[in-house]
């Protein structure tokens, strides 16, 4: 199917395909599966365009490169397509991160001012795509280099100038406004919405770091992110999984860092004794498999006491009750002290403890009655 003027397998095109379609397969299947469950939500909607948009982007130049150079002929559009495929980035822009915040979660705007930001970012959409669009030297493929553009208009290269210069204020109005969107919803929200923010923002936070892992694995974190939010399943796992990745995160860090320092420490040291670093590299190993256990367990608790301090303290709470209580003979004092330690770490509205009627013969309690003890807040 992809072969070269030699016949040979196209293994460049076909990989770049695969990637791509591997990779963007989760914002067209998130879209469509809010879109279906929420038809009224323009979120769905979004991610449904993105997923198209951000395909014609990735495949574009491929598919240029091979119609125009590798098998001439064999497939058409190919100045189109990567006409196309190299303006793709600012409906992408405008959407991805402009659109999507200011509609994430509820599908509605904040109020009818945060217009303002959206239409701001559709300036910028289309003075780039036709200021960038018009250029000589617009199409550009790989391996090619650059190639004809249909719509040059060489006599109006000052102005589009202009109108790229022009097209920066708008992105940055429409991204710091999108962001200032999702800060104020933040502010305003309540327990539901912002485990919603936080799963957005989550996978927001890990898409610019293409270091950690492939543009294949963060890529489809966002539409991923959005669909279990607006979907709301497994909600607040969103807690859980930020301080898993700090706590990781740091961890990994750390042992890196010191199996990196401890190397090159201990080179020195056996270097001359055994006349190679591989012991070294072996002592280095064991001992940060020996500190893995001890380092996870304080970054863990530097972690919850930082990010996580009601969960922290309820933890010393319930803790410090569970020793007191083997020592406590008096019921009355263990039921005020049991109250106030869960009125302490879940924060309840109303508090009742109901106690289990003494056995047939006692002198303390009638039989068949019950004490309540109730506390409100």
């Amino acid at each position: 199917m992809f072969t070269g003027l030699n016949g040979a397998f196209d293994w460049q095109f076909a990989g770049q395909l695969a990637s791509a379609a591997g990779a963007l397969i989760a914002f067209p299947a998130v879209g469509a599966l809010v879109a279906a469950r929420q038809p009224g939500n323009p979120v769905g909607w979004q991610l449904l365009a993105l997923g198209g948009l951000i395909m014609l982007a990735f495949s574009s130049d491929a598919y240029a490169r091979y119609a125009l150079a590798t098998a001439p002929g064999s497939l058409s559009a190919g100045l189109p397509v990567a006409w196309a495929g190299g303006l793709a980035f600012a409906p992408i822009s405008w959407i991805l991160l402009m659109l999507v915040p200011l509609y994430f979660p509820t599908g509605r705007l904040l109020s009818p001012r945060w217009r303002l930001v959206a239409w701001a970012g559709a300036a910028f959409m289309v003075l780039a795509i036709v200021g960038n669009g018009l250029r000589p030297d617009a199409v550009e493929v790989s391996g090619i280099g650059v190639v004809r553009n249909p719509l040059a208009v060489p006599s109006a290269t000052h102005v589009l100038g202009v109108l790229i210069t022009l097209a920066l204020p708008f992105l940055v109005l429409g991204i710091g406004g999108a962001v200032a969107a999702v800060v104020v919803r933040f502010r305003r929200a309540g327990a539901v919405e912002r485990a919603q923010l936080k799963w957005f923002t989550y996978a927001a936070a890990l898409t610019p770091l293409p270091f950690i892992a492939h543009v294949a694995v963060t890529l489809p974190l966002v539409p991923v992110s959005i669909g279990i939010a607006i979907l709301r399943y497994r909600l607040y796992d969103i807690d859980r999984l930020i301080n898993r990745t700090l706590v990781y995160g740091l961890l990994t860090a750390v042992l890196g860092f010191g199996y990196v320092g401890a190397v090159l420490l201990l080179r020195p040291l056996f270097s001359p004794v055994t006349g190679t670093s591989s012991l070294a590299v072996a002592g280095s190993t064991l001992a940060m498999a020996a500190l893995f256990r001890p380092a996870r367990r304080r970054i863990q608790h530097a972690v919850d006491r930082r990010f996580n301090r009601r969960s922290h303290d309820a933890a010393r709470t319930i803790a410090g009750f569970s020793t007191r209580l083997r020592d406590e003979l008096d019921l009355d004092s263990l039921s005020a002290e049991l109250l106030a330690v869960v009125n302490q770490t879940m924060q309840p509205t109303k508090v009742s403890l109901w106690l289990r009627p003494f056995a047939h013969g006692s002198s303390r309690t009638p039989r068949n009655e019950t004490r309540p003890t109730t506390w409100a807040y």
